[in-house]
């Protein structure tokens, strides 16, 4: 056996020993004994394989996999522009707390700076996004060399789920690969390959921390931003304090939650607020930033890992946990209930009677329902999510740097883990920069997965913003608005996707409920000269309650 196969057979050995169940290959020649070790780790069903051509939505579609699984997920790419190309994969995960193990193949150190094909830098490309870069050694038949990569690899994928800091993200393995690169009959190794007889090579164990106490008094009310849980949910509950939950927290459920807390945060009741107990990483809308940023506002951020949401540098303490030592006994939760209740009609006459983007989302939180998976793009779609009174508890975004990159991939990849029927709910610009993670090859798995497109030809999301006051009319179209007139259509036939466009409520609501099976697209298209129009009318009719 050659050093790079044996490299390759006990990494990918260790990486199942420590926890991974999924991986991502995106081909290439360096990286050969790595992806014959994967193959044949799939074929004998210890893990499951997938193979894309886009290094980009490789790492976007590992994203998906692990928010899915919960499990850590290795990509492998080969050397040169290829290890670039998962930067924004990268960075998401780092924002996100997501444990991406990133295994790069590469030329050995003594190729380098000398002009070899496909060679460059790659050491620490990746800056301070990643929570650990290992170089492994140059493979080569000598003694000691399975302790140093099994360690290694245990060390990487610790570090990844923050088993010891509490501060989970990417990593990088740098492996320097020398030919052959194909298996040869060289040979019994000069060690037995073999791991521990039951798991990894070093078990890691997490340390402890202490919940903090909070006792009701102060006029409390509970953020959960994304990735927040249901720890959010229950301290809203045992509190008896309202909880302003974002769709991808995993908490907008339960008799706490205030669906319209983005426009009640406009009115005079908002002004009352004394205390917030803030959960995840809200990124969603001002009014939160605003009462986050508030002087008068006690801010509390509770964060199980080792970085905490303090954008408004407010925060008076970060905990770890907190138990709620009381419930608050005035009507507090009462009228925030009260307010929301008459808030709500007072929006579904406002989104009555067309297609539009919150209409759009709350139908599609209806019909998936609370035992749902909904992956959903950043910028107007998770917004109009905000607004829907039913939020699939199941609801995944990329909300580490809430770009829209990757959003397909991301969805694919979740909706691979989910394994059942799954929605995806997107604008049309995060559609086109992803539309690359609906080419899959006849031999990979493919999920059921339902792509909802809200196509309003551009931008959207600027036409609620600054720039697309009538001051900056001039050039928003071009610079912002950036229409594309691309047929979506055609663009799902290129890759034999089904494809459908409704227009009308009554036609959405059918083809939502028809049986997911496979990728299908559905389209569906709304004007957006309306935009800011539509969300002055909903902060006009809330106002006015």
């Amino acid at each position: 056996m050659n050093p790079s196969t044996a490299f390759a057979t006990v990494v990918v050995d260790e990486l199942i020993r420590s926890g991974v169940r999924e991986a991502v290959l995106a081909p290439g020649s360096r990286s050969t004994p790595l992806a014959l070790a994967l193959a044949a780790a799939d074929r004998d069903g210890r893990l499951r394989l997938h193979v894309r051509i886009d290094e980009r939505t490789a790492g976007f579609l590992a994203l998906g996999l692990i928010r899915g699984t919960g499990l850590p997920v290795p990509v492998v790419t080969t050397s040169g522009t290829a290890v670039a190309n998962l930067y924004p994969a990268v960075l998401e995960a780092s924002h996100s707390g997501l444990p991406l193990i990133v295994l790069s193949a590469d030329r050995p150190p003594e190729l380098r700076g000398t002009g070899a094909n496909q060679t460059t830098d790659q050491l620490k490309i990746f800056g301070d996004a990643v929570r650990l870069f290992h170089e492994l050694g140059t493979p080569t038949k000598q003694l000691g060399q399975v302790a140093y990569w099994r360690s290694q690899i245990a060390r990487a994928v610790s570090t990844a789920v923050g088993a010891r800091t509490a501060d989970p993200g990417p990593v990088q393995l740098n492996c320097p690969l020398v030919e052959p690169l194909v298996p040869t009959d060289d040979g019994d190794w000069s060690e037995p390959l073999d791991g521990r007889t039951t798991g990894p090579w070093t078990s890691v164990h997490a340390t402890a921390a202490q919940p903090s106490a909070v006792a009701p008094g102060p006029k409390t009310v509970v953020v959960a931003g994304d990735g927040a849980s249901q720890a959010a949910r229950l301290a809203a509950e045992a509190g008896n304090w309202p909880l302003f939950a974002e769709p991808s927290s995993r908490s907008r459920t339960g008799p706490a939650v205030i669906s319209a807390y983005r426009l009640l945060l406009t009115t005079t009741i908002a002004d009352e607020i004394e205390r917030v107990l803030v959960f995840g990483h809200p990124t969603l809308s001002r009014p939160i930033s605003k009462l986050l940023a508030r002087p008068d506002v006690e801010v509390i951020v509770v964060s199980p890992t080792g970085l905490w949401p303090d954008a408004g540098r407010r925060a008076a303490a970060v905990v770890t946990g907190l138990e709620v030592i009381g419930s608050d006994t005035t009507d507090w939760l009462d009228r925030w209930l009260q307010a929301d209740q008459q808030a709500r009609p007072a929006i579904d006459k406002v989104l009555a009677g067309s297609l539009n983007g919150p209409a759009v989302a709350a139908l599609m939180g209806e019909v998936i329902g609370a035992d749902g998976m909904l992956i959903v793009a950043s910028s107007n779609p998770v917004r109009d999510l905000d607004l829907a009174p039913v939020v699939p508890i199941r609801t995944v975004a990329n909300r580490g740097l809430a770009g829209i990159d990757g959003t397909i991939s991301t969805a694919i990849g979740a909706a691979l883990a989910n394994a059942g029927p799954t929605y995806a709910l997107v604008g049309d610009l995060a559609f086109l920069h992803d539309a690359n993670g609906l080419v899959i090859g006849p031999a990979e798995p493919r999920p059921d997965l339902r792509i909802v497109v809200v196509n309003d030809n551009g931008g959207g999301i600027f036409s609620t913003l600054e720039q697309g006051g009538t001051d900056h009319a001039t050039h928003f179209e071009r610079v912002f608005g950036t229409p594309h007139n691309v047929n979506l259509a055609a663009l799902a036939a290129a890759t034999n996707t089904p494809y459908k466009l409704v227009e009308t409520t009554d036609a959405l609501r059918d083809a939502l409920t028809q049986t997911v099976a496979g990728i299908d697209i559905i389209e569906v298209r709304v004007d957006r000269s309306t935009h800011r129009n539509l969300q002055a009318e909903l902060r006009a009719a809330v106002s006015q309650l």
